[in-house]
């Protein structure tokens, strides 16, 4: 693996979780919500449509959610700009905060009973890290 490699992974992790950050954002905006609804019914097989943002308390959290994803989203981005410097510290910061994400997420889904989530989880741990498991040579 290349430093160049894990740059340019960074960008397209930090990309990645930008995406989702607005769709959960957009999703606090009522004639806007039926893409995170698809997305949410998706995650939590089987796909019936059942998922629905009518609840005030989901609409705050999905408000909530999108702002701090895209947060970290955008400090992804900004450590990807100053990689070189600190590149191994850089890629572990980034591969910590994803696995951190990943148990919390994983944990909170399987303890909800929403455990199909937290098998996608897997997927999208495994495409947002990608070969930034391995350090850069």
């Amino acid at each position: 693996m290349t430093k160049q490699i894990h740059k340019t992974w960074l960008k397209t992790s930090a990309i990645a979780v930008s995406a989702y950050a607005l769709l959960f954002f957009i999703g606090s905006i009522k004639s806007l919500r039926k893409p995170i609804e698809v997305v949410l019914d998706l995650s939590e097989w089987p796909f019936d449509g059942l998922q629905n943002y009518d609840a005030q308390t989901t609409v705050l959290l999905s408000a909530i959610l999108g702002g701090v994803m895209f947060g970290w989203a955008i400090l992804i981005w900004l450590l990807s700009n100053i990689y070189e410097r600190e590149s191994e510290s850089i890629r572990k910061a980034v591969v910590i905060s994803l696995m951190t994400w990943f148990i919390i997420d994983s944990l909170g889904c399987i303890l909800s009973g929403n455990v199909s989530n937290s098998i996608t989880n897997i997927a999208l741990i495994l495409v947002l890290v990608g070969p930034l498991w391995k350090k850069a040579k």
